[in-house]
């Protein structure tokens, strides 16, 4: 699994990892080559990144979750690392969620997330959202009912944790689904902005999620 590191230029004891993954067709340097790790940095935040770019294969067989915690989180947390956050660009999205459903962390950044086909967010539109989709009778996969079980257990944990912040384009190609999982989070964790699914869209919500300063609370810290 390619790991590309970027530590903070502060020191600070109470440190964030920040795990990247990128889409299909994303390398794990292009967070840094498109400024990303930058306009954290610059902001002077004590979160160390780790773009990590895990094989299709990961995610076909179900396996991404097991392989980002053995390889990369577990690691982390035993290095002293207490606050771990996942942020997921398109197929990243899934698996940013897929580690949620199966491992603690702080928080969750969404931008663009592939959430499932057109079928089953259909699917879940017509059963009135997240809330109200059933797994009976669905032709959702393994993933997505994976994914979509542990939503509903999201929206019932009082207060809701991780903190999940969701960003994406108006006319992103995955805007449905994106529109759906909106509708369980906080407006406030919601960034939507003109643009599709490209960088020079992630890049503008990018700077409004650090405007939103996700890595301010930690009172959430199940890591």
């Amino acid at each position: 699994m390619e790991c590309i590191r970027h530590p903070a230029p502060v020191c600070e004891a109470d440190r964030v990892l920040l795990v990247m993954l990128p889409g299909v067709g994303i390398e794990a340097g292009a967070f840094a080559e498109n400024g990303m790790v930058a306009a954290l940095h610059e902001r002077g935040l004590p979160v160390d990144v780790v773009a990590v770019k895990p094989a299709l294969e990961l995610y076909l067989d179900g396996d991404v979750a097991a392989a980002l915690h053995d390889e990369v989180i577990a690691p982390a947390l035993a290095a002293g690392y207490a606050r771990i956050w996942l942020l997921g660009i398109s197929l990243g999205g899934m698996g940013a969620l897929l580690y949620a459903s199966a491992h603690d962390l702080e928080g969750i950044l969404l931008l663009a997330p592939f959430l499932g086909t057109q079928g089953t967010v259909a699917e879940i539109a017509d059963a009135g959202g997240v809330a109200a989709w059933h797994p009976a009778g669905s032709a959702a996969t393994v993933t997505e009912r994976q994914i979509l079980g542990w939503l509903q257990q999201f929206l019932a944990r009082q207060p809701a944790w991780p903190e999940v912040y969701l960003a994406y384009g108006r006319a992103d190609r995955f805007a449905r689904g994106h529109r759906i999982l909106g509708d369980i989070l906080p407006a406030a964790r919601v960034m939507v902005a003109d643009g599709g699914h490209d960088w020079p869209t992630w890049l503008a919500l990018w700077q409004r999620v650090l405007d939103a300063k996700p890595f301010s609370d930690a009172r959430h810290r199940h890591a």
